[in-house]
């Protein structure tokens, strides 16, 4: 066991070292990646934040039920008083066709009506549900329709199914753009360790003659590639936390214009880990498959 941890501090080591002798070429592959990997994260928090400031919003989807015209008021308020009633409503306010008519007065419609001998407009319910989902909203309506003095039911909802397509369309983008990029990471770790054994194929080759195995050949590149994917991850980290800095005063005057605050929110804990785990197996695999090709390639034992 000690011989096993000492094998592989030892290659860490070596790794290490490969990674400051060339300064400048590992900071450009560690800023490649990160940009690479920040894509994705940066998107995930765009969906993560608005996601937090609808549910900060806490919207109410409204139903509007017009009433058959030959219904009278006060059936039409018990109406309303039944509905407020049922758990899935979270308001239900009347509206008289007196009121109703009033307000398109108001609007500068009323010459609609101007000639006819009578209100021909409805009592009305508008109903405000305390589920926005719209597989809820769907049933709500259906169950109000079945109501007798009902007439038509208006769904106002389709914000909510619109919403929920385009968030639903953000997470498939965020995982295929994760995908793309990652298989990137991964090809830009390996041509860096491609490079290297390419140089170093000599040392290769005497250190296979003295008795080195084909495993302590590969672990020092295999730690060089999960390296660069770990200070990858770190650096889009970086990245992602200096945009949200950057985007935070835009944010918040755009929330003061509408009378609110709201504060970005970056990567957690368990993000963070996530993205640092990723980033640092995607290397790994990527040195492991360049290492297996490029040992083969080379004809290298």
């Amino acid at each position: 066991m000690n011989a096993w941890l000492t094998h592989h501090a030892h290659s860490l080591r070596i790794a290490l070292s490969r990674l400051r002798q060339a300064p400048f070429a590992t900071l450009f592959t560690v800023l490649v990646i990160g940009i690479a990997i920040t894509l994705p994260a940066g998107l995930y928090l765009v969906l993560d934040n608005v996601k937090q400031a609808v549910a900060g919003i806490e919207p109410r989807a409204e139903i509007n039920i017009f009433l058959r015209i030959e219904v009278p008021e006060t059936e039409a308020r018990q109406l309303a008083e039944t509905v407020r009633a049922w758990p899935e409503v979270a308001a239900a306010r009347f509206v008289s066709r007196d009121e109703a008519l009033q307000r398109l007065q108001k609007l500068g419609l009323g010459e609609i009506t101007a000639g006819l001998p009578a209100n021909p407009l409805p009592h009305a319910v508008a109903v405000t549900a305390r589920d926005s989902d719209p597989s809820a909203l769907e049933g709500l309506a259906a169950k109000l329709r079945q109501q007798k003095p009902v007439a038509e039911v208006s769904l106002d909802g389709e914000w909510a199914r619109r919403l929920a397509a385009l968030l639903g369309l953000g997470n498939q983008a965020v995982w295929l753009l994760a995908g793309l990029l990652g298989l990137a990471l991964a090809a830009i770790t390996g041509n860096t360790i491609r490079l290297q054994i390419y140089a170093q194929r000599d040392e290769i080759e005497v250190a296979r003659l003295i008795g080195a195995t084909d495993r302590f050949i590969r672990r020092p590149f295999l730690y060089f590639g999960g390296l660069q994917g770990l200070f990858g991850g770190l650096a889009a980290w970086g990245l992602t936390a200096l945009l949200l800095t950057l985007l935070q005063g835009s944010v918040s005057r755009l929330a003061e214009a509408y009378g609110s605050h709201f504060i970005l929110s970056g990567l957690g804990l368990l993000d963070v880990a996530a993205l640092l785990t990723a980033s640092g197996l995607l290397g790994l695999l990527g040195a492991w498959v360049a290492v297996l090709h490029t040992q083969r390639s080379l004809d290298i034992p």
